[in-house]
């Protein structure tokens, strides 16, 4: 990946005003692990379970950080008093034949819900989905999580497919799995166009 398709890196870190308090928004890096082992501990069961890694364990935490070393996953962290609040990452790989694709993965802290931290979140993650060449991207959930579908429905994102009962939750009932996709190009969400423009014009 070029210098150009680093960019994004200069946009961090910053900080980000909301209802509940200013949090500052970062990339994440390998000694953030235990901070958000933390955070992953403290969510809800049905949170966690569409992602790929158990971020509520040590081995997930460990190939979390070997996806950001390796490059695969780039996250955004939001933190308040040094505990982190919220993340978007976005994971790619280069080398498979889906490399023009991004997947959006996004959790929220219960005190920062409904705050628009979410929203802002997979804004940055769009953000870094242009500068790093991705052409589409995906975000997986349940047709019950309607908040998370709301977020990403602001966003231009649209169903792609309903896939019934194909996962299995932890309780071991069969759940339904909503994938939804937008192109990069579609994204023309107004907050990110104008902060885009007035970093170009700074």
């Amino acid at each position: 990946m070029g210098e150009n398709g680093r960019s994004f890196q200069n946009r961090f870190p910053r900080d980000l005003a909301l209802p509940g308090g200013s949090v500052s928004l970062r990339l994440m890096e390998a000694p953030d692990r235990n901070v958000i082992l933390d955070f992953a501990r403290k969510l809800p069961t049905d949170d966690l379970l569409f992602l790929r890694l158990n971020i509520a364990s040590s081995e997930g935490m460990d190939e979390w950080v070997h996806n950001v070393l390796a490059g695969r996953t780039i996250t955004v962290l939001a933190e308040q008093g040094g505990a982190v609040v919220g993340y978007a990452s976005i994971h790619h790989n280069d080398a498979m034949w889906n490399r023009h694709i991004g997947e959006i993965r996004v959790n929220v802290g219960a005190e920062f819900r409904k705050q628009g931290l979410g929203r802002r979140l997979v804004e940055e993650v769009f953000g870094i989905a242009r500068d790093i060449g991705l052409r589409k991207i995906s975000a997986q959930m349940t047709p019950d999580q309607k908040g998370a579908r709301v977020t990403f429905e602001r966003l231009g994102f649209r169903p792609e497919a309903l896939l019934a009962d194909f996962v299995v939750d932890r309780e071991g009932k069969t759940r339904d799995l909503l994938i939804m996709t937008l192109d990069v190009e579609g994204f023309t969400d107004v907050e990110y166009v104008s902060a885009a423009g007035a970093r170009k014009a700074s």
